[in-house]
């Protein structure tokens, strides 16, 4: 994707001046960003994943000022009627199992994989909504059915709701309104308060959505997989990650209750050693990040045979450093024509039969290794033209 070139899904803008003027600073509203769209799913579709165990789901329902919040998968029956107002049902991770979610998705590489989360889609009847919220990440808001009504605003008090299963702001000041018709789009950084009503019933909503740790969940992940003994190779990381607090002088103690100050010490060192490794950081951060999420399976048995090209399946997650290459939770190094070629993998999400003749032995193994694992798909090649 050429990031200076100006797209209609921005308004006019290129993704460098998105980029610049608006991700994670101020919200943006177009109009027919997707002309003549068309919802990934329909709604029968749509009912018939929610009732699947892989397929995250809930359903929030409002009588008066009463919220309930239900969590799937939900029968057909087990639905309320179209007729009913006030009613939604949320489900998660629609690329993982539309196609044409999967390309929607795609439409925002211009933001680092790393970023990128997932497609949920909002099935509202009239009147149907979450009430007002707010996220801490980004996301695009996009009609694709039905109409929408939106209040957005700075939240400068985040306190809840109480008693309601659901994280509604006690407090919204909207500061701008607008009704969104199937092609608009709409998006908000983060912390900004946003509440849509659905207008009229069968309203289709997708959202996409992006990743955004915490120091603490991110730390505390790292930290603890970096520091995995049994996945160090041989060598003095190894052995020092490996020694166990030892304490020969440690004298009898009438304090029993007290953490004795060499325990301090020793956990001291301890995360030291682990921070002393940032090549095994990047590592395991880049495992973390391309690892699926735990109802994606994949169904195995490819081959890949000479002459035929990959394609990363719709649910691989595939990233890169400058030393490593990442696919669905594993890290492998790379370097030279291999590394360039992943690379192109990683970003195209596709390689042609002449790239893949191009890979070294160790990286035609690990796509023939990814393509019986149903992680990449073999690309039989057009016949030559005579």
């Amino acid at each position: 994707m050429d990031v200076n070139t100006p797209l209609a899904l921005l308004g006019g803008q290129s993704p460098a001046q998105f980029m610049r003027r608006h991700w994670h600073k101020k919200p943006l509203l177009v109009r027919q960003a997707f002309p003549a769209v068309q919802p990934p799913v329909s709604r029968a579709e749509l009912f018939e994943l929610a009732s699947k165990e892989e397929v995250e789901s809930r359903l929030v329902a409002r009588t008066d000022d009463a919220w309930r919040l239900r969590h799937g998968p939900f029968s057909r029956r087990s639905l309320p009627p179209l007729s009913r107002p006030a009613w939604t049902l949320l489900v998660q991770g629609l690329d993982l199992h539309v196609p044409a979610a999967h390309e929607l998705l795609r439409r925002f590489r211009f933001v680092p994989d790393a970023r990128l989360d997932d497609v949920m889609v909002s099935y509202a009847s009239d009147g149907g909504g979450v009430g007002p919220h707010l996220d801490a990440y980004d996301v695009f808001l996009i009609q694709v059915q039905g109409r929408r009504h939106w209040r957005i605003g700075r939240v400068r008090d985040d306190r809840l709701v109480e008693g309601v299963p659901l994280k509604i702001l006690r407090r919204f000041e909207p500061e701008q309104a607008w009704v969104l018709e199937p092609g608009d789009l709409l998006y908000l950084p983060p912390r900004w308060g946003h509440d849509g009503v659905a207008l009229g019933g069968d309203c289709m909503t997708c959202s996409v959505g992006f990743r955004s740790s915490s120091i603490a969940e991110l730390g505390g992940e790292l930290l603890a997989r970096a520091a995995e003994v049994d996945d160090l190779e041989d060598g003095p990381g190894r052995t020092r990650l490996g020694r166990r607090y030892r304490d020969p002088a440690q004298p009898a103690t009438a304090a029993p209750g007290r953490v004795p100050e060499a325990l301090q010490r020793f956990a001291h060192e301890a995360v030291q050693a682990v921070l002393a490794q940032p090549a095994r950081l990047e590592a395991v951060l880049g495992e973390w990040l391309t690892e699926p999420k735990p109802q994606v399976w994949f169904q195995p048995g490819g081959t890949l045979r000479s002459g035929q090209g990959v394609s990363l399946d719709a649910r691989t997650r595939m990233m890169y450093d400058d030393r490593h290459v990442f696919l669905n939770g594993e890290s492998f190094l790379a370097s030279g024509r291999d590394a360039q070629l992943m690379r192109q993998l990683a970003d195209g999400r596709a390689l042609g039969a002449r790239q893949v003749a191009a890979l070294g032995p160790q990286a035609r193994g690990l796509l023939e290794d990814a393509v019986r694992a149903g992680w990449m798909h073999a690309v039989p090649q057009p016949p030559a033209a005579h």
